[in-house]
C-alpha cells in the first residue's frame, strides 16, 4: 500500500499507522542519541548502520 492508499482506508488503525512508524522512527534516533547507540535500518534493501555520532550530525 502507498501513503495516499493508507489515507484512503476504512480501518482508522491503518489510516494512523505511518503517522505512527514515523513516531516511532523518531524516538528510535532520540534513544540511539541520548544511548549514544547505533541504529540499523534498511535502504534500497541494503542493511545500513548509523551511528549515535551520524544521528547528530543530521540532526544539527
Amino acid at each position: 500500500m502507498t501513503p495516499p492508499d493508507i489515507f484512503k482506508a476504512r480501518n482508522p488503525d491503518l489510516r494512523n499507522s505511518l503517522a505512527a512508524m514515523k513516531r516511532a522512527a523518531a524516538m528510535a534516533r532520540q534513544i540511539a542519541i541520548q544511548t549514544d547507540t547505533a541504529i540499523v535500518i534498511v535502504k534500497d534493501g541494503k542493511t545500513v548502520r548509523i551511528t549515535a555520532e551520524q544521528l547528530r550530525e543530521h540532526k544539527g
